[in-house]
């Protein structure tokens, strides 16, 4: 039987769980080097080496009984039913955004073909004028990562060798390195003109992570999910530096992949396991469906210009409110279509295999 990993399930909630906050404070000051969580922008990079470790831990060993339409399958049933319902509730927070008048200036016609063009999670036409490739909901060009990622493991990933692989991470870690370098950060790959760069922050921390996985090398440490999630906290929050750049290349490069193997090595039980699985529930509903709330409280802030009095009970309400949408999501939509779904294959599989 395979082990289980509930601290990494622990870890990309807690993550999640940050990166609604960054957002949050993202409304009131969009310069990062004043921001109070600086880095939080570098969860998304952490989803992906988590990707990668799991992608490994959960297929490596089926590939002699599965193919890659089976492997992409499985894939899109994990991850397309929310993807659906963001864009769902992204186009309606849009068109009824009152602090806005985007939906009359851009019209019925053009919102249902970004929607639609969304459903893909293909780059759409900017909805907003902040140059985004999924204006309807922001997060989503990571998604789009995560589907080229999986694609490329199915493609060759899988079939790599030890050094292969080894090859492969070094030379994404130093075109990383260079990119977050010339660039002053890796708060990029979500817009229009700098999509190039989702794509050099999706390499790296991917592949690593499934190297990872592959070295079997996993430390085991006391306390390992508060410590983890500790050190995952103070990363993101830690001050921006003269070289910035290259503290973020060497978080992502250097210390993620510790905080992984760390999490995946240690122990937890009890209250802990529990903890680890609500919060691994939660993690992708909240990460998937927050931002269209945002985008109404980016609007009410531009709009109101709220002292931080005023702002942190609506923040907190907006906070709460995101929790409750990713429940409600998870438990009356997204399980229940996986189960309908998984059932159908299943269906169609033993028809096919009388």
């Amino acid at each position: 039987m395979k082990p289980h990993y509930p601290i990494l399930d622990g870890l990309r909630g807690v993550a999640a769980l940050l990166v609604v906050v960054f957002h949050l404070f993202e409304a009131h000051q969009t310069n990062y080097a004043l921001h109070p969580i600086h880095h939080g922008y570098l969860a998304v990079d952490f989803f992906f080496l988590l990707s990668g470790f799991v992608v490994g831990y959960a297929y490596d060993d089926r590939w002699g009984r599965m193919s890659s339409w089976d492997f992409a399958k499985i894939r899109l049933t994990r991850l397309h039913p929310l993807i659906v319902l963001s864009v769902i509730i992204g186009a309606l927070c849009f068109w009824f955004d009152p602090f806005s008048p985007g939906a009359q200036q851009a019209g019925l016609g053009k919102l249902l073909l970004v929607a639609l063009l969304s459903l893909t999670l293909l780059p759409s036409p900017d909805l907003r004028g902040w140059g985004e490739t999924h204006s309807l909901n922001g997060p989503l060009w990571s998604l789009l990562q995560e589907y080229l990622a999986n694609a490329l493991y199915a493609l060759f990933g899988r079939r790599l060798g030890r050094g292969a692989l080894w090859a492969l991470v070094v030379l994404s870690g130093g075109a990383l390195t260079w990119a977050a370098v010339q660039n002053g950060h890796v708060a990029s790959g979500w817009g229009h003109s700098n999509i190039w760069f989702a794509v050099v922050r999706m390499m790296y921390p991917f592949f690593a992570g499934l190297l990872l996985f592959r070295s079997g090398r996993l430390p085991r440490i006391p306390y390992a999910f508060p410590l983890c999630a500790a050190l995952l906290t103070l990363l993101f929050c830690l001050p921006y530096f003269p070289n910035n750049g290259l503290y973020e290349a060497a978080t992502i490069i250097l210390a993620f992949p510790l905080i992984v193997a760390l999490g995946a090595g240690g122990r937890v039980g009890g209250v802990g396991t529990k903890l680890c699985k609500g919060l691994a529930d939660l993690s992708y509903p909240l990460y998937i469906t927050h931002y269209p709330l945002i985008y109404l409280y980016i609007g009410w802030v531009i709009k109101t210009k709220p002292t931080p009095e005023q702002a942190l009970p609506v923040a907190a309400a907006v906070f709460g409110v995101a929790l409750l949408l990713a429940w409600a999501a998870l438990k009356l939509y997204d399980e229940p279509v996986r189960a309908w779904l998984k059932r159908r294959q299943q269906a169609k599989t033993a028809a096919a295999n009388p």
